[in-house]
């Protein structure tokens, strides 16, 4: 029988993160979906509305935490793929900190588009 191998150590902190963001995706997609799916429907949908909803702080707040916990999921389980199929050494830290400039440019335009989205404007 094979042997399970992971690269994730349950004496990690980016194991509990990756835990916990997901966690956390599966109920923010879940509020998402009722809010936009069910309260109001896709027709109803308009850039005044979304502009209403991101200008609210609570609303903000938990579009870029989203948009942190996703990133920082995805980008998490794609390096621990690579490194789980056998990458190491100089090409594993390229990925590493590659991943991490990715991230954080993926994070700063998200931002800048949801501030965008509540009437902001860019500098």
């Amino acid at each position: 029988m094979a042997e399970h191998y992971t690269s994730f150590s349950r004496d990690d902190t980016r194991w509990l993160l990756q835990r916990v963001t997901a966690v956390f995706l599966v109920g923010v997609l879940a509020f998402h979906f009722m809010l936009l799916h069910f309260v109001h429907h896709a027709y109803e949908i308009t850039l005044a509305g979304t502009t209403a909803r991101m200008s609210q702080p609570g609303y903000f707040v938990t579009m870029v935490s989203f948009l942190i916990a996703g990133t920082f999921h995805g980008v998490n389980g794609v390096y621990n793929a690579l490194v789980n199929q056998g990458i190491e050494g100089t090409p594993r830290t390229i990925v590493k900190y590659g991943l991490i400039i990715v991230s954080l440019l993926l994070i700063a335009q998200g931002i800048r588009v949801a501030w965008v989205m509540t009437g902001g404007q860019l500098v």
